[in-house]
């Protein structure tokens, strides 16, 4: 696919997503203390020249002048991160960061949208310690909130990267021991399955319904199936499912979208559901990417 066709998809994507008001995140409207709309614009954009390598790679793997053992997926994670940082005191990219690279890289390589899924599985499943050892570099710059420590390969232990060396633990082998704790692994792990389906149904709902809309309907869909891997961490699985049945609630017209994301504020942002909204900035991407054009008279 067409490079800054891609590059400007995955920009544009993750600021609409943090544009629009959804319940509990960050919006226009809305900032948390240390999280604001601001932080987000230009974390975002600290980050382009980065996408734009990443794009390269995949070209150069199409081409055949890399080995996808030699995309490099990790030291990209780590430097995007590393500019959004420069450019910001907070973390407000560092998953929609680590979902976008992957899949740039192989939507540069595949044919089509549909292509890249088998892609950016080729390309997870070839990746290499190193690539593990410089993810967790990047953990550590944008310090995210709910990192568990002790436990097995932590990010912030001085012995995690002899362990990672010693046990071969690629971006595969993570993802299949992190899985449980961060959504954004599973989505490596099923061809981003969720973000995908997501799309999916964004681009069903645009068709009726103007964006902003169509977003907050898909969003509250997204966290009535499924459970905040970042609420959990953060807050326990208890909240995580008291967050999942509220959006139930606002479907079935129990509840309204305002005393929804009053409620989803309560305990500040404790019950942020930051891992979904990662997957909506993927989706909103693969939107753009679709050919998605603005038309507010909707």
């Amino acid at each position: 696919m067409e490079r800054w066709r891609i590059i400007k998809a995955f920009t544009l994507g993750p600021l609409i997503e943090a544009t629009i008001p959804k319940p509990g995140n960050v919006n226009r409207f809305r900032d948390f203390e240390d999280l604001t709309f601001y932080h987000f614009l230009f974390a975002e954009t600290a980050v382009i020249d980065i996408y734009y390598e990443a794009v390269k790679v995949g070209e150069l793997l199409r081409k055949g002048a890399l080995l996808p053992s030699e995309a490099g997926i990790g030291e990209l994670i780590r430097r995007a991160v590393q500019n959004a940082r420069e450019a910001q005191n907070a973390n407000p990219n560092f998953g929609i960061i680590t979902l976008s690279i992957p899949l740039m890289i192989a939507l540069s390589m595949g044919r089509n949208m549909l292509d890249a899924r088998e892609k950016v599985k080729l390309l997870i499943e070839e990746s290499i310690v190193r690539d593990t050892m410089e993810l967790y570099r990047a953990i550590r710059i944008a310090n995210p909130k709910g990192i568990p420590s002790g436990v097995k390969y932590d990010v912030y232990s001085d012995d995690s990267f002899r362990e990672l060396f010693q046990d071969g633990i690629n971006l595969a082998r993570l993802a299949e021991i992190s899985c449980e704790r961060e959504l954004i692994f599973c989505e490596w792990l099923n061809q981003y399955e969720l973000s995908y389906n997501t799309f999916a149904r964004l681009y069903e709902l645009v068709r009726r319904r103007p964006l902003e809309e169509a977003v907050q309907t898909a969003f509250l869909e997204l966290l009535a199936s499924n459970l905040d891997t970042l609420i959990i961490r953060k807050a326990g699985i208890e909240e995580a499912k008291l967050v999942q049945r509220k959006a139930g609630e606002v479907l079935e017209g129990k509840l309204t979208l305002e005393e929804f994301d009053s409620f989803m504020r309560e305990k500040k942002d404790l019950r942020n559901p930051g891992s979904l909204a990662d997957v909506m900035a993927v989706a909103l991407s693969l939107l753009i990417l679709r050919g998605y054009r603005f038309t507010p008279e909707l």
